[in-house]
C-alpha cells in the first residue's frame, strides 16, 4: 500500500510539473511619448485579466527621437509597478545608444547607460518589477541580464541592442561594446549549460535587436556577430526547443530564421547553411502597435510553444 501510495505521489508531482502554464511577451513601447502613456496602461490592464507567470519587455520604452530624460525614465519604471504579476525587462538601443542625437536630448549615451542600470536594475537587487516580483540570478558582469526557471523551462535575457549593438561611435563605445558582448556570450553559454544539466524541456532568451533584420547582416553589423553565431552553436548543440524572443522592428513575426551558421534565411543561405527547426523566434509588435503575445508553454507538445496576439480592447 506504502509503495502504490509513493507512485502515485510521484506520478502526481511529474504530472504538477508538466503542467502548461502561459507568459506574455511585449517590447518597443510606450513609443510616442506622451500619447502612448494611456495606451501602454490599458494594456498593463489587459495583461493583468489574463494573469499570466509573468510578462517580459523586450526593451524600448521610448523612440529614438524622444528625449533620453530621468523624466521619461521614471515614468516607465513607474508604468512596469502597475503589472500584477513580474515583469522581467532588458534595455533596448532607444534608452541609451541612440540618445546622442538632437531630438533625443543630445546625451552622452554611456551616461545614460549607467542610469539605465541606476535606476532600473540597481535598485531592484534580485527582483523583477510588478506587484508580485519574481526572484532572478542576476549576472555579475551585466546587472541588466538574467536568468530564472518556469516549471523547468530555463528563460534568460541578454542586453543586446539595436544599432548595431551600441558598438560604432567612438573608442570608448567600442570599449563597451567588447566587455558587454564577452558578458554576453557568457550568459548565452551558461543558460544553455542550466538546461543542459537540469534537462529543461526548452530555453527561452529575450533580447532587444533585431538579428535578422537585412543584408548582409554578418557582414556590416559586427556588433551583432557573436551573439547570432553563439546561439546558433548553443541552440544545435541542446537540440531540444528554444525560443527567440526579440523587438526592434516593430511587426509581429513567427519563424524560423536562425541556421547552424547564424544566417538568416531570408538571406537565401539555407542551402549552405541548413535552418535550426528546433529555435522559434517571436519579434513582438510595438511603435505604433501596442499590443503583446501571450505564450502558451506545453512541454508536452512537440513544439512546446503556442502564441496568441493580444490588443487592447480585443
Amino acid at each position: 500500500m506504502k509503495k502504490l501510495f509513493l507512485t502515485a505521489l510521484f506520478a502526481l508531482a511529474a504530472s504538477a510539473a508538466a503542467a502548461p502554464f502561459k507568459f506574455v511577451a511585449l517590447g518597443d513601447m510606450p513609443y510616442k511619448l506622451p500619447d502612448d502613456y494611456a495606451r501602454f496602461e490599458a494594456l498593463i490592464a489587459d495583461v493583468n485579466k489574463l494573469n499570466p507567470a509573468f510578462t517580459i519587455h523586450v526593451g524600448d520604452i521610448k523612440s529614438g527621437s524622444t528625449p533620453c530624460s530621468d523624466e521619461n525614465f521614471q515614468k516607465v519604471k513607474d508604468e512596469f509597478g502597475l503589472f500584477t504579476g513580474p515583469l522581467i525587462y532588458t534595455p533596448g538601443d532607444n534608452e541609451w545608444t541612440d540618445c546622442h542625437r538632437e531630438k533625443a536630448g543630445k546625451f552622452d549615451p554611456l551616461e545614460r547607460l549607467n542610469k539605465i542600470r541606476e535606476l532600473f536594475f540597481r535598485g531592484q537587487g534580485n527582483s523583477s518589477f510588478g506587484k508580485k516580483p519574481l526572484t532572478l540570478t542576476r549576472q555579475d558582469k551585466l546587472i541588466e541580464n538574467s536568468r530564472w526557471a518556469q516549471d523547468g523551462v530555463i528563460f534568460g535575457t541578454l542586453h543586446v541592442v539595436g544599432s548595431n549593438n551600441g558598438m560604432e561611435r567612438n573608442s570608448a563605445s567600442v570599449g563597451e561594446y567588447f566587455t558587454r558582448n564577452a558578458a554576453n556570450v557568457e550568459w548565452i553559454k551558461a543558460t544553455f549549460a542550466e538546461a543542459k544539466e537540469k534537462n529543461a524541456p526548452a530555453v527561452v532568451m529575450a533580447f532587444q535587436a533585431d538579428l535578422f533584420y537585412g543584408a548582409p547582416m554578418l557582414l556590416t553589423d559586427l556588433g551583432l556577430r557573436d551573439t547570432l553565431t553563439t546561439l546558433a552553436a548553443e541552440a544545435k548543440a541542446y537540440g531540444k526547443p528554444v525560443l527567440l524572443i526579440q523587438g526592434d522592428s516593430h511587426t509581429l513575426i513567427i519563424d524560423h530564421p536562425l541556421t547552424e551558421a547564424g544566417a538568416n534565411t531570408a538571406l537565401g543561405q539555407t542551402a549552405a547553411s541548413p535552418v535550426l527547426r528546433n529555435v522559434t523566434r517571436l519579434q513582438v509588435m510595438g511603435e505604433a502597435d501596442v499590443g503583446a503575445v501571450e505564450v502558451t508553454v506545453d512541454a508536452s507538445t512537440p513544439g512546446v510553444f503556442a502564441f496568441r496576439p493580444i490588443y487592447t480592447g480585443k
